[in-house]
């Protein structure tokens, strides 16, 4: 007899919601027996030590921002995009009306659990005509999305109220857990190897679901390699976190909350978008493994600063014969990190514009004050790949005819700003991989982008762990 019906590897939204919709459903009079594997910790004790530092300390074997039940997502923003257009391609597997349908649904949940009844982003006065003209004049297109912002403070207190409602229905939560690999008979997967306290063990189950987050994207890319998991190499976004003074998005904060804009600036024409804005937010660290520090954004619902923060993603897709993203991305990040001495790398705008670095001594004298203290003014040309660099400066013009005074000379721009979800691995309508019994979801299959997206694949995945597998 296997350990488990179910044994879900991470705990980040895909995974939970996977958990949440499989006991809401199922018809079982005992309820499967689930296993929970998290690398990180309970939400309860997920703390950042630079709250009382003033500086992040690298926090090892794991970085409680990145891992922990919640996962990467709910300690940054915590903001939930209401449409099927924000969030990556699943709809593309599933169909658009389904995919909002399950939005739908799946948010309404969210509410049982506490999160904030006010929906951003439904403005509908003529500022929003007049933003997007703007958009149209500078070639740009805007995304409406409706936004459920959490508050990355409040989104804690929600993700314990699901913690303690799967607990309480005797899901299984292995934390500060390792998995280090899937268990294979043939062409079937029966399990999976962990480490904990710092012994291996095998777990037995009938269905294994890997829903490891941008943060075990890497990872999962090589276990897709090394047990012929069908998926193909997707894209990876190289980017920076852009900072100005709230008046200059005052605005788009005001109409839209989050102005979600794509563009394809010359001269090659790479999609381009705007990604996780924070009004009134506070730039900040996350350290991936191999003491890779990337950059990122909080907003809170209660604490605010004077200024706005949001990443412009540039996305890449290659071709044959390489098929490295993930590791080409982590080379630029390692590059930036090595010019700032291990820390994250701030420049001014009008610095780039004039060839020339960045001073500590400029920044205190500028009217934008980094909200990252322990940022290093520097070069971030030094490391950022010419082709991403460029998209960047003729997408901050382009972003300037909407928001007046975005392309400032003393705006801030951090490095690096990194998204890890390009290996997508091939599955069909039901979640179902080339391998038996395995299943991947979230941000690391490469299907989707943030928390909503995620959650809805996982209640996806409940939903046919008990159609096609009696669960």
């Amino acid at each position: 007899m296997n350990n488990y019906d179910l044994i879900i590897v991470g705990a980040g939204p895909a995974g939970i919601f996977t958990a949440l919709e499989l006991l809401r459903k199922s018809s079982k009079t005992t309820g499967p027996r689930i296993c929970l594997i998290e690398k990180g910790k309970p939400v309860e004790k997920r703390h950042c030590p630079k709250d009382k530092t003033g500086h992040c300390v690298n926090c090892k074997p794991t970085c409680a921002i990145t891992t922990g039940f919640s996962g990467a997502g709910a300690f940054s923003d915590g903001k939930l995009s209401l449409s099927y257009q924000v969030g990556g391609e699943l709809p593309e597997l599933i169909g658009e009306d389904f995919a909002q349908e399950l939005i739908n649904y799946t948010d309404k949940i969210y509410l049982e659990f506490g999160a904030d009844p006010h929906v951003e982003g439904v403005y509908e006065g003529s500022e929003i005509k007049e933003i997007r003209k703007r958009a149209i004049q500078a070639g740009l297109q805007l995304v409406d999305c409706p936004i459920r912002h959490l508050g990355t403070e409040k989104a804690q207190q929600l993700y314990l109220n699901i913690q303690n409602y799967l607990l309480a229905r005797g899901v299984e939560m292995l934390f500060n857990t390792e998995c280090d690999n899937i268990l294979l008979e043939g062409s079937e997967c029966k399990g999976v190897v962990i480490t904990e306290k710092g012994e291996r063990r095998e777990l037995r189950a009938d269905q294994v679901v890997i829903a490891t987050g941008r943060r075990g994207a890497d990872w999962l890319e090589k276990l897709c390699a090394e047990h012929n998991i069908a998926h193909k190499p997707g894209t990876v976004d190289i980017g920076v976190r852009v900072e100005c003074r709230n008046e200059i998005m005052e605005t788009i904060n005001k109409v839209l909350y989050e102005g979600k804009l794509i563009g394809y600036p010359n001269p090659w024409k790479n999609k381009v978008r705007t990604f996780c804005q924070n009004p009134g937010g506070f730039v900040a660290q996350e350290n991936y493994d191999n003491d890779l520090a990337v950059v990122n954004g909080h907003s809170y619902k209660d604490l605010k600063s004077g200024n706005t923060n949001l990443a412009i993603l540039v996305s890449h897709n290659f071709t044959e014969p390489f098929n490295q993203p993930i590791a080409y991305a982590q080379k630029v990040g390692e590059l930036t990190n090595m010019l700032g001495a291990g820390h994250i790398l701030v420049q001014r705008y009008g610095d780039i514009l004039d060839g020339k670095r960045t001073w500590a001594k400029e920044l205190a004298h500028s009217n934008v004050r980094p909200t990252l203290k322990d940022a290093v003014a520097g070069d971030i040309t030094a490391a950022m790949p010419y082709r991403a660099m460029v998209s960047i400066i003729e997408f901050i013009k382009m972003v300037d005819h909407v928001a007046p005074g975005f392309a400032a000379p003393e705006t801030l721009l951090y490095s690096p700003e990194l998204k890890f979800y390009s290996n997508k691995v091939k599955m069909d309508t039901d979640l179902e991989t080339n391998i038996s019994g395995l299943h991947c979801l979230g941000d690391s299959s490469g299907w989707t982008r943030g928390l909503m997206m995620a959650s809805v694949m996982g209640v996806l995945m409940g939903r046919k762990l008990i159609e096609n597998h009696d669960m």
